[in-house]
């Protein structure tokens, strides 16, 4: 806590629009239980360093941004200005509204709810520290560099961060930067910071301060928002389920495991129709939509992708909102081939994505009786029911 009066002023950008989320104002999409923008005036109202903000809007977005104040009694709230075409535009309309009084700025993306009061004072601390501070997270993902679809090589992620906000930057320094920026395009402050020469100092963050983007974003950030809200939580149980079709010239994978046979699965990833019920049933259960909105099919990201890797990503997006897994049982459909000999290799591969023990997966085998698609041997169908617990529980 600050010893004396809080100096920081905060601008919260709020004029983008959804169009990926096919929203027209993405800032205002109801996020458990309130709107979007909300969460980070609830986050920027406990900060100890920020003493107002101002939240930057477009003409789209203005009306929406107008209500939501009347309705809400944040004390800390400055004014409401209109941003421009690009976001440093609307940065800057922002910054020259704050109180010159206030040493330092606080720049925050209103598609990022998650980031907490605590980020923003260190990042405040930062900033009168070194000048310039931006929230930032390790790189935990192994980097691909692509070319028409195809990995042309892998990059070195030794040192490598990915940026967040706040950006928060000395008020004077913000203002001179941008002066001497002129017309030349501004990914962000820190860039911009890069650009003249000022070094800009790391407040470590994490993965959980995402920006709300893509569909299976939405679901991740309300369930990493009510895992904070410390509202009790009990054990909860979802299913998955997943077809394919069989294809010539691919191998077959089911649970983890290569089985040998006349013919794979098809499908744009390794097409593990049981490691995709699997997922399903996990993220079903934790509410955070499903594997479609997370590895989109056709994305090139996911051309061949080993479904264990998939599989991992789900579970690590369970982590995030506050769940764990706890057991699994997967029941498969095919006429051939026989699946129960590989059972066991199957459940300590899905253990070990998903972090239990092989005692805590079921994996069982049946036909169709020589009914419907699987009994005219088109495919193989799985179905998963999966359990989660509260991670703190």
């Amino acid at each position: 806590m600050s010893a004396s009066m809080p100096t920081a002023s905060a601008v919260v950008v709020a004029a983008g629009r959804g169009t990926r989320l096919g929203v027209p104002a993405k800032a205002f999409l109801p996020l458990a239980g309130q709107p979007m923008l909300a969460w980070s005036l609830d986050h920027l109202e406990a900060a100890d360093e920020i003493a107002d903000v101002v939240i930057v809007v477009g003409e789209h977005t203005r009306a929406d941004a107008e209500a939501l104040i009347a309705d809400h009694r944040w004390s800390k709230i400055h004014s409401i200005v209109l941003g421009g075409e690009r976001r440093q535009d609307s940065v800057l309309a922002g910054l020259r509204a704050t109180n010159p009084a206030h040493d330092v700025v606080a720049v925050h993306d209103g598609a990022r709810p998650v980031a907490p009061a605590s980020l923003f004072d260190a990042s405040v601390r930062a900033a009168r520290t070194h000048g310039a501070a931006i929230a930032a997270a390790p790189v935990a993902d192994t980097l691909k560099r692509v070319d028409d679809g195809t990995v042309t090589a892998t990059i070195d992620r030794t040192g490598l961060w990915g940026a967040q906000t706040p950006q928060t930057i000395r008020r004077e320094l913000l203002l001179d930067l941008f002066a001497k920026a002129g017309d030349r395009d501004v990914t962000d402050e820190a860039s911009l910071c890069e650009a003249m020469g000022v070094p800009v100092a790391i407040v470590p963050s994490d993965a959980s301060n995402l920006k709300v983007t893509h569909p299976g974003d939405v679901a991740l950030a309300e369930a990493v928002l009510r895992a904070a809200s410390g509202a009790p939580r009990y054990p909860r149980t979802g299913i998955g389920y997943d077809v394919h079709r069989f294809a010539e010239g691919r191998r077959l994978v089911l649970g983890g495991v290569e089985i040998p046979h006349t013919l794979g699965l098809e499908g744009h990833s390794d097409a593990d129709v049981v490691l995709h019920a699997v997922s399903d049933a996990l993220l079903g259960a934790a509410a955070l939509g499903d594997i479609g909105q997370h590895f989109p099919p056709g994305d090139p990201r996911f051309k061949d992708a080993d479904s264990r890797d998939l599989l991992r990503e789900c579970v690590r997006l369970l982590r995030l909102g506050g769940w764990i897994p706890v057991n699994v049982d997967v029941t498969i459909l095919a006429e051939a081939p026989k699946v129960g000999p590989h059972s066991l290799a199957m459940r300590n591969a899905i253990g070990a994505c998903i972090g239990l023990d092989a005692s805590a997966v079921g994996v069982k085998a049946t036909t169709n009786e020589q009914m419907g698609f699987v009994g005219r041997r088109e495919g193989i169908a799985a179905i998963a029911v999966a359990t989660i617990a509260p991670a703190n529980g």
